[in-house]
């Protein structure tokens, strides 16, 4: 009995592994030339010599057969806006982030301080918002002020997501397949075994789930980071303050050098007064 359970136990992962990889393979395949963002290549696909056309939304195998693949992409977005009122700006983008369906994962508002008292305020705020809203919400934004910086990124993680929902589908079939192999279990050795295989088949598939979620999540949200920043404030000082500060910077150089200066003839100083003492002792004596 207990043989013949280890047979049809390693008979059911035999078959689940196979199934498992032929839906990576099939998955694999079906993205295999989707490997460009935007635009299109014409490339040939070697076994049939047959011109193959790679756009944004898939493969296109010259009409006899065509398969598509949805991007995938996380995107980012930083710019720098210049604004009259930092503060005000801040709560302004976090306000028109709510209105389009987004959410504030991070904000804050500091002085700026440049030279002596003159400060401005600058800001830092970052956003997420719904894939299909970010470029009108970007537009509103522009409008708060001037932009002095705007770069956007778009990473393509189609590959990834495929992989890990391939791999999570297959995991979750073995994991079936192990509780049903668990209920033919006839011996406590056989439970602890299977249920130790089981375990760690549901670790799997958590941290898959965890990776897919976090994916989903990145590419459903686009992430805005924003800087905010004030005109700097004009000196009107007509270069008193700066004669001011040359002339004290001058004192204190001065005083320095003098410093230095003694201290190299202190030393000098001294030998001269002992000798000079010396020669006048000695020169008395002769006298008498």
């Amino acid at each position: 009995m207990k043989i013949r359970l280890v047979s049809v136990i390693l008979i059911l992962l035999m078959a689940t592994l196979v199934s498992g990889c032929m839906a990576i393979n099939d998955e694999s395949y079906s993205q295999s030339g989707d490997s460009v963002d935007m635009g299109y290549e014409e490339i040939y696909d070697g076994s049939s010599a047959r011109k193959v056309t790679v756009t944004g939304g898939g493969v296109d195998h010259g009409g006899a057969e065509s398969g598509s693949v949805e991007r995938r992409t996380i995107t980012t977005v930083d710019m720098t806006i210049q604004v009259n009122n930092a503060a005000e700006a801040v709560n302004m983008i976090s306000d028109m982030a709510l209105a389009a369906g987004g959410y504030v994962s991070g904000s804050s508002v500091y002085d700026s301080y440049y030279s002596g008292s003159d400060s401005s305020k600058e800001g830092y705020v970052t956003v997420r918002i719904p894939e299909s809203a970010y470029p009108s919400f970007l537009d509103e934004v522009e409008e708060l002020g001037e932009v002095t910086r705007k770069s956007v990124n778009a990473q393509d993680v189609t590959e990834e997501y495929i992989d890990v929902n391939a791999r999570l589908d297959n995991l979750k079939r073995q994991e079936t397949r192990l509780q049903e192999i668990l209920d033919m279990a006839g011996t406590v050795e056989e439970v602890l075994s299977v249920e130790k295989e089981l375990e760690r088949v549901r670790g799997e598939i958590e941290s898959l789930t965890g990776r897919l979620n976090y994916l989903e999540d990145r590419i459903e949200y686009t992430t805005i980071n924003i800087r905010v920043t004030e005109p700097r404030p004009i000196a009107h000082s007509w270069g008193i303050r700066d004669a001011v500060s040359e002339s004290v910077r001058g004192f204190i150089s001065t005083v320095n050098a003098m410093i230095v200066l003694v201290g190299y003839l202190l030393p000098l100083l001294i030998v001269l007064v002992v000798l000079g003492g010396g020669l006048v002792v000695i020169g008395r004596r002769l006298r008498r």
